[in-house]
């Protein structure tokens, strides 16, 4: 499979001219933020050279796609949960509040959104009129895209986005808790990581929420 714009010119087609694609990065990792890219397309019929699914293309790749990526579309944009955020209100709450700061930061205004997977996490729920926390935002239409990494631009382009930068918050993390691997792991449940969870029991940055190791 690869990338097109047949579904963001559906869209255009259909009289919406900024399509945002959006895409997380993080959701399944046991320690640091999860993140939301956001590229914003208006009518155009070419996308960078190379352009897949982040998890598809070696670091070396995607880091070389950045420059690119910011020259693709409109705007583009990459927001983030902590961990403690994650912990606090659940991941999939997380990923809203993620995706909002980054549509936030985009100063056009989005007709629709082109949304990887089958779940629509960014649509808030139906509002419960007895509930403190009802969350008074409503999200851009949004149609959703089965492997929508590997067949949209627009969510190719947001998941390299987020990649990247996540990548980069747990390298710099890695520096300050270098026991737990984050360097190579970035986070995800690699052996080692679990390991150093069985030996150092979980750091400010773990979702302690999760069901982590028990140190030893």
């Amino acid at each position: 499979m690869t990338v097109s714009l047949t579904h963001e010119a559906a869209l255009w087609d259909a009289g919406l001219a900024a399509v945002a694609g959006i895409d997380e990065v993080g959701r399944g990792a046991l320690a640091g933020p999860v993140s939301v890219g956001v590229s914003v397309v208006t009518r155009c019929d070419a996308w960078p050279d190379g352009l897949t699914d982040s998890k598809l293309l070696s670091a070396a790749r995607r880091e070389a796609l950045i420059a690119p990526l910011l020259e693709f579309g409109v705007a583009r944009a990459v927001g983030h949960a902590s961990s403690a955020e994650i912990d606090e209100v659940g991941i999939v709450a997380a990923l809203r509040l993620a995706a909002r700061r980054a549509l936030d930061a985009i100063p056009v205004t989005i007709d629709a959104v082109l949304l990887d997977g089958t779940h629509d996490w960014l649509t808030p729920p139906p509002a419960d009129l007895f509930a403190d926390d009802a969350e008074d935002w409503a999200a851009p239409p949004v149609t959703m895209v089965v492997k929508g990494d590997r067949a949209c631009a627009s969510i190719a382009a947001a998941s390299v986005l987020a990649k990247v930068e996540r990548d980069a918050l747990m390298a710099a993390a890695h520096a300050e808790h270098p026991e737990y691997g984050w360097e190579s792991n970035k986070g995800y449940g690699a052996g080692a990581h679990l390991d150093a969870l069985r030996e150092h029991g979980p750091s400010p940055l773990h979702r302690v929420s999760w069901r982590l190791p028990f140190r030893a």
